[in-house]
């Protein structure tokens, strides 16, 4: 309420009123929202339309799905009204509903500010950092919708579930300070986390392969699930430059120069797939996931994809 005058007016006294301040409230809070998380809630809204929620099977009441019976399976378990429907038996299976803990990280470093769009006619795409940390909130906005608690791999921050999990991820993106060293690293730092809880790893891993089989294989060992996203910008596997360039080192500094680059641009694709190959073969061989994207292409298609390498597999019955 509003005195002026011994008269007291309610700004939400009339429908219109009313209207207008509300939207005024709406807009104010969305302006006040980091761009990050208002870009990646349209993504994450795009894709929510056709996933569903990452349930699993386990303790709870809900029911999930029905499965073939297994030797072992508890007689009780049995569903014979579904069973007699065919000439096999099953069982019902209900939905766990413990939330579980993922940890999300994304490679910070230098060469993940790489964006070839300037030097290409026509290009027009993001660095390969903007991209990878738009798809990282865009999932945690997935998660989050899902009950999921989740964290920022090396900030510290146990993880949590809800809004405010959302907020925290992006404060901590926008301020490398409390991860910073290992942000900049290229590769994240192997660190004790709960067994059972899962990583996704997004960056372009163009570094050695010995590296991040390490890393990969030290997470692993501890128990851990994961997905390795690379994510590479279109020149880095198209090669489709001409004549005499000059390569520009980012993280090591050294300056290469080719005359005809065209000459080299098999040999080149050639070790393109050999690398990506490798880093596939890291995470087929401790049980991982592997996706890759690149950054002239839409992002809810990796966002969808990896949303659903990280869902657990599902069997239909009947």
């Amino acid at each position: 309420m509003i005195s002026r005058g011994g008269s007291s007016l309610n700004p939400f006294s009339g429908p219109r009123a009313s209207a207008a301040t509300l939207r005024d409230r709406a807009e104010e809070v969305a302006a006040s929202l980091p761009p990050l998380l208002v870009a990646a809630e349209r993504i994450a809204a795009t894709v929510a339309q056709g996933v569903h929620g990452r349930r699993r099977v386990g303790q709870g009441e809900t029911f999930w799905q029905f499965r073939q019976y297994q030797p072992g399976d508890a007689a009780p378990r049995i569903d014979w009204r579904e069973s007699a429907k065919s000439q096999r038996l099953y069982v019902r299976e209900t939905e766990w509903e413990a939330a579980q803990s993922l940890f999300l990280w994304r490679d910070a470093s230098a060469s993940m500010d790489y964006s070839s769009a300037g030097d290409i006619p026509g290009g027009d795409w993001p660095t390969k950092r903007a991209r990878a940390e738009l798809i990282l909130v865009a999932l945690a906005c997935l998660l989050v919708r899902g009950g999921e608690r989740l964290s920022l791999l090396g900030s510290g921050m146990a993880p949590i579930s809800g809004r405010i999990a959302l907020s925290r991820l992006v404060e901590l993106i926008e301020h490398d300070g409390a991860h910073a060293a290992s942000a900049r690293a290229g590769l994240p730092v192997v660190e004790p986390l709960p067994r059972a809880g899962q990583l996704v790893l997004i960056g372009d891993f163009l570094g050695g392969l010995e590296a991040t089989s390490k890393v990969v294989s030290g997470f692993a060992a501890a128990g851990l699930a994961g997905h390795l996203l690379q994510i590479v910008d279109p020149a880095e596997e198209d090669l489709p430059f001409d004549g005499r360039v000059r390569f520009e080192g980012i993280e090591e500094r050294d300056n290469l120069v080719i005359s005809r680059v065209e000459g080299i641009r098999d040999a080149y694709a050639g070790r393109f797939r050999q690398h990506r190959d490798g880093l596939q073969q890291i995470a087929r061989a401790v049980g991982w996931s592997f996706g890759t994207h690149r950054t002239d292409r839409p992002p809810h298609l990796a966002l969808l994809a990896l949303h659903a390498a990280l869902a657990p597999p599902r069997w239909h019955g009947g």
